[in-house]
């Protein structure tokens, strides 16, 4: 699939001798949002000389990149920054202002809820009528429409009509369809930001089998866990535009940079801080790092820091949240431990090691530093930065403590 804007000039840059999945040069969107909306022809001959301005929207600026046959790329950046609309450009649905976007074989795209489904068709036709959209032929829709539906946990809702499903069931399906196509590209949009956390591992597993087939991902995600996990390079969007390209720790510093300032203070929005957090992560006793884990299993939280000015005895703390963003979890080392002497570039690794009674759900990390003896002093702080998933059956609790039971009859 190619797309060219018109009266584009030729590329002068030479190609690699195998040809990239993705090839995106100078890449650029613009949207217009009129100033006065008109929705009847009744409201147009009632204002016939209103005026028809607008003001124009830079989705994408200059945007240039390319992802290797068999790459896992990561695409990041703050809400609004063109992730999406790169995606559509990418999948088609949007056609570019300017410069090239092409990709090499087949595509399956997974953009955003609801795309191409119909609410008042059954899972069972819209799986058939999205197999066959994705190149499937209608032998093949029907032979792996088991295994689709099966991924997807639906058995019992195989006839219901899409518009009763909720917001985690239309995801599933969506998911499990654009998986089962045998596209050499997949176009994967926050498939992890609805659905439960069993389903959100069985997408890991998926992304790890996607992988070892050798198949080229796109990957749009606000979980550096995640990016650092599978993405073999990626880059950050801001604005429309490229900030950064690079490797999966690189993109990560550089999203943290951006979303979070580094800076102190409650706003942790400004800039100019003694201290920024570069990472985050959980990981097992034997130092790999994961993304989920086992009620249960012990496990270490682990961020860095880099200090740009001198500091004594700072406190680090790690904050868990779950997804209703409730604090469930705070680790601290405590303004009464002296944590020593920081020069200027120098860095720390903070680890905190628990046995991870954490009940089954979806957590968010967010580690900081902060002076002694005043806990509101923070350095730094990076709000969300990487993410756990629990497994396990869970009592309904926030907490799965262990505990002894007596029953005394009388």
């Amino acid at each position: 699939m190619t797309a060219t804007a018109p009266h584009q000039e030729e590329r002068h840059a030479s190609r690699p001798s195998a040809r990239p999945a993705v090839a995106v040069a100078h890449a650029a969107k613009t949207f217009r949002l009129p100033h006065q909306r008109y929705s009847t022809l009744k409201e147009r001959a009632l204002h016939p000389f209103a005026s028809r301005t607008f003001d124009e929207l830079h989705a994408l600026e200059d945007v240039s990149f390319e992802v290797a046959q068999g790459e896992f790329f990561g695409i990041v950046g703050r809400n609004g920054s063109g992730k999406s609309t790169l995606l559509k450009c990418l999948a088609g649905i949007y056609a570019i202002d300017a410069g090239s976007v092409e990709v090499e074989g087949r595509l399956s795209p997974f953009i955003e809820l609801g795309v191409g489904f119909n609410p008042e068709l059954t899972a069972r036709d819209n799986v058939i009528i999205n197999a066959i959209m994705l190149g499937l032929s209608r032998r093949q829709a029907r032979a792996r429409f088991d295994e689709i539906i099966a991924f997807a946990e639906l058995e019992e809702f195989v006839d219901l009509k899409l518009k009763n499903y909720s917001s985690g069931m239309g995801v599933r399906l969506g998911f499990a369809v654009a998986v089962q196509v045998d596209a050499e590209v997949l176009l994967v949009d926050e498939v992890l930001a609805v659905g439960d956390a069993s389903f959100q591992q069985k997408c890991f597993e998926q992304f790890d089998r996607m992988k070892a087939e050798g198949r080229t991902i796109l990957y749009v995600t606000h979980d550096m866990a995640s990016v650092e996990r599978f993405c073999d390079r990626g880059l950050v969007l801001e604005r429309g535009r490229v900030v950064d390209l690079g490797p999966p720790e690189q993109i990560t510093r550089t999203y943290s940079a951006l979303n979070f300032g580094q800076a102190g203070d409650a706003d942790a929005s400004g800039s100019g801080g003694p201290a920024r957090v570069l990472s985050a992560w959980c990981e097992s006793p034997e130092g790999e790092r994961l993304v989920a884990s086992r009620h249960g299993e012990r496990l270490t939280a682990c961020f860095e820091i880099e200090f740009t000015e001198p500091v004594d005895d700072p406190v680090f703390t790690i904050v868990f949240r779950n997804e209703v963003r409730h604090t469930i979890l705070v680790c601290s080392t405590d303004a009464r431990v002296a944590t020593g002497r920081f020069e200027a570039g120098r860095r720390a690794t903070v680890r905190f090691g628990f046995e991870n009674n954490l009940a089954a759900s979806r957590y968010t990390l967010t580690p900081s530093v902060g002076a002694p003896g005043r806990g509101h002093d923070c350095y730094a702080r990076a709000d969300d930065l990487a993410a756990l998933i629990v497994q396990g059956a869970g009592s309904g609790g926030v907490i799965e403590l262990p505990y002894t039971v007596e029953v005394e009859g009388r």
